[in-house]
């Protein structure tokens, strides 16, 4: 028999960069005896955390739970921990035998139907219908499958908005907690996705995107359950991204065909795969410090290297900054104005912190006063002693005075003049201790400005604790 426990989307709406506000100790440890007894299969009669160091069923569980989020695996509730506890999250355990019903339930047909049986006040009728239709290409993109709306019968799939408790023994809990459910195929219920009501629904970048939850939500409608990609439409957290983008990881290509077959197509769709930091063909898009932390671009994604800490932390980019799209393409901190400048075609946007400021984008020929011929910036660095930016288009470089706010006379130049030994392609660069970085494929140049000579040649991914990869 099917089981009820539904499989829900969750939402981690904090901040990634500024942790909760302190709680009490005893207040934490019963955070974390909670969460595991619901969400890993803690037993109630294991649930005292000890105070000491040694083994526990609470600290494998701990580590069980910072494994699957891709946190720092320490076996203590420490602060990235208690960031992820204490945020709205699913009802449905991460790790027990109701996680993936018995058997991995699936359609048996490939022409699925689906119904609306209410609509949110929050959007027009025409909005919702067109997510909720969005939202199923995602998967007949990828599958076999196929889904049409039927407004009379008995539909396979019904989409359908409730308050609280709406008697499938999972009741919503009012905004900000868990967003949506869906159940896994079946008869009956199987199928349904419900839409907490108590949420605000939008069609932008408000909280909440109904086509990006709902593209998650019919995942699970399908027999997928959460992925630990962090890259993964199937990933348990909500996270916002551009809903002109929403796609598809390889990994939810891969789980939807394991279960349905292949696309009737010789070629076969592809997604992005989340970069890994001591892959050996890590290329990246742009590089910059960000108030003594570097922060690596690439695709949808950000790898963030903290000085003090040897691990890399991988995420989206629209986990830290909402407002800036994906795909960077050169980045640069100008540290004095505690700024930071995204570019991405011939626009560019800066950021204070999290904050994009107001009146981003603006175009680069206006404030820097490019020519109407370059069209994209490839990479840009600061040097914070002399004041000028550096920006790298095609095999040219150009400088910018900071202080005037004007390009210096007699640019651009070649590259090769002013950065003799690194090439003429640049795809990223960031300036440490008086050096330049240059980023060109899995290379990387060590360059120092006073003598104009490359120090040293590295692997891209030198910056991470990769050994020796």
């Amino acid at each position: 028999m099917k089981s009820l426990l539904p499989l829900l989307i969750l939402c981690l709406t904090g901040s990634h960069c500024f942790p909760a506000g302190f709680e009490t100790k005893e207040e934490d440890l019963q955070i974390t005896q909670n969460y595991l007894e619901k969400f890993y299969d803690l037993k109630p009669e294991a649930v005292k955390l000890p105070r000491k160091k040694n083994s526990s069923p609470v600290v494998e569980k701990l580590k069980e739970m910072q494994k699957f989020f891709g946190l720092k695996v320490t076996g203590k509730p420490d602060d990235e921990t208690l960031k992820i506890m204490k945020q709205p999250r699913c009802g449905v355990p991460d790790v027990s035998q109701f996680a993936i019903t018995e058997g991995n339930p699936k359609w048996e047909k490939k022409h699925l139907t689906y119904s609306i049986e209410n609509y949110t006040p929050d959007l027009r009728k025409e909005d919702v219908d067109s997510a909720i239709r969005k939202a199923f290409k995602v998967w007949s993109d990828v599958s076999p499958l196929t889904f049409t709306k039927i407004s009379e019968g008995e539909a396979d799939i019904k989409i359908s908005f409730h308050y609280g408790d709406h008697y499938d023994n999972s009741p919503f809990d009012g905004p900000n907690g868990i967003l949506a459910h869906a159940f896994q195929p079946g008869p009956h219920i199987g199928g349904d996705a419900h839409f907490d009501e108590d949420e605000n629904w939008t069609k932008d970048h408000r909280n909440y995107n109904l086509y990006r939850v709902a593209a998650h939500e019919l995942g699970h409608s399908l027999g997928l359950s959460h992925s630990s990609d962090i890259g993964a439409l199937m990933f348990p957290s909500y996270a916002f991204s551009d809903p002109n983008d929403i796609q598809l990881s390889q990994d939810d290509i891969d789980g939807i065909q394991a279960i349905y077959g292949p696309i009737d197509n010789p070629v076969q769709p592809t997604g992005p795969t989340t970069p890994r930091a001591c892959d050996g063909k890590l290329t990246f898009d742009a590089v910059t410090t960000i108030r003594g932390e570097k922060f690596f671009f690439k695709d949808r994604f950000y790898l963030r290297k903290n000085p003090y800490d040897p691990e890399a932390e991988v995420n989206l980019i629209s986990v830290f900054w909402p407002n800036l799209p994906s795909r960077i393409e050169a980045a640069h901190e100008v540290a004095e104005k505690d700024i930071v400048r995204f570019f991405k075609g011939n626009k560019y946007w800066v950021t204070q912190g999290q904050d994009v400021l107001p009146g981003y984008p603006k175009d680069i020929y206006r404030t820097f006063g490019f020519p109407t011929t370059v069209k994209k910036i490839d990479a840009a660095v600061s040097d914070e002693s002399t004041g000028k930016t550096y920006f790298f288009v095609g095999n040219k470089c150009w400088r910018y005075n900071e202080h005037r706010r004007s390009m210096d006379a007699g640019y651009p130049k070649l590259i090769r003049d002013d950065f003799p030994g690194i090439g003429s392609k640049i795809d990223a660069v960031v300036s440490d201790n008086e050096f330049f970085y240059f980023f060109s494929g899995t290379r990387q140049y060590k360059f120092e400005p006073q003598t104009k000579r490359v120090v040293t040649v590295l692997k891209t991914n030198s910056w991470f604790n990769c050994g020796n990869y």
